[in-house]
């Protein structure tokens, strides 16, 4: 199954928020992202019968080995190219808010052309 950039989102979030070894449930998710419930609570559905994640009983929100390839690569993406984006002059801020735009369009190629050429 094909993701398409909010899938990345949420899986990028989920991982985020568990890096800092809290249980994760969809209302973390939720006020992190700035999204209503349902809109969680959808996203949430459909990365769970596409295998990205597992919900236990308790709510609380597992990346599976897939979701979590994805999640580190995304999440990979958006560190590399926000440090990238500050060394050029660009206020950190705008600097993450751009890596998050081109973190999901940009080719692997590229990419990894950008973190040699940066040093990262």
């Amino acid at each position: 199954m094909h993701l398409q950039e909010s899938g990345e989102m949420y899986l990028e979030t989920i991982y985020v928020l568990s890096k800092e070894g809290k249980s994760v449930r969809a209302i973390d998710v939720g006020e992190y992202m700035g999204y209503s419930k349902p809109s969680v609570s959808r996203a949430m559905g459909l990365l769970r019968s596409g295998g990205f994640i597992t919900v236990d009983g308790a709510g609380t929100i597992s990346l599976t080995e897939a979701g979590e390839e994805i999640a580190q690569k995304i999440y990979d993406r958006h560190t590399v190219l926000t440090e990238m984006l500050v060394r050029l002059g660009v206020d950190r801020e705008t600097a993450a808010e751009d890596a998050c735009k081109i973190e999901h369009d940009i080719s692997d190629t590229t990419f990894e052309a950008i973190r040699k050429f940066a040093g990262l």
